[in-house]
């Protein structure tokens, strides 16, 4: 779609450094982008919501520095991960899972009743070990983006629910990673020391999980 190329390239450049310091019109923007000004307002409306710019009246809109970014907007996060700050990105990115989803393993382990969250938890699980052969790769990446964001829903905590698109994009830089054998015991081990009611097996899993990653 035309929206998603102008909110990328917009986007992408104010997190690579090439928007630019000075104000620009939503005219410039038109020309720069090739698009309508509904589709380029639009954009910009968005990339103001997650603090890459600043629109203003007779002034036009502006590059906002990092500090005001929201970094926990995975479409921020996969700006970032493109740009001259990937490395940067990725080890804030490990930094925050091995924070947090150990911990939400942990709670997931604890919390009682959801039984419908818990069987779609294991049937994860079960996709994830089907997808060992060789061309299952991208397979492989979707039973582990469910099965991790389903551990942070079952966590009970708003604030760890609200990670899961950033985490499913910190997954995505596996693509066309393979499946690996002991990747694999590990996330059955953590699904059943969830469905167990095991909250220190259910950590230890995920954090090796996380350190492996």
């Amino acid at each position: 779609m035309i929206y998603d190329r102008v909110l990328d390239d917009l986007g992408s450049a104010v997190v690579h450094g090439a928007f630019g310091t000075d104000p620009v019109s939503i005219d410039d923007l038109v020309v720069r982008t090739g698009a309508s000004r509904s589709i380029v307002r639009e954009a910009v409306r968005v990339l103001v919501g997650v603090g890459l710019l600043r629109a203003r009246r007779r002034v036009g809109v502006v590059a906002l520095p990092a500090a005001e970014w929201d970094v926990l907007d995975p479409r921020v996060v996969g700006w970032r991960l493109t740009g001259p700050d990937r490395q940067v990105a990725l080890h804030e990115l490990r930094a925050l899972r091995r924070a947090v989803e150990p911990a939400a393993a942990a709670a997931a382990a604890s919390a009682t009743g959801d039984a419908d969250g818990l069987e779609a938890l294991l049937a994860s699980a079960d996709r994830l070990a089907a997808a060992a052969g060789p061309d299952d790769a991208a397979t492989f990446l979707q039973a582990d983006r469910d099965l991790h964001r389903r551990v942070l829903d079952r966590s009970g905590n708003a604030l760890f629910r609200r990670l899961h698109g950033v985490v499913e994009r910190a997954l995505d830089e596996r693509v066309g990673i393979g499946p690996d054998a002991h990747d694999v015991r590990l996330h059955g081990a953590l699904a059943r020391a969830v469905a167990d009611g095991d909250p220190a097996a259910a950590r230890a899993a995920m954090q090796e999980i996380v350190d492996r990653t």
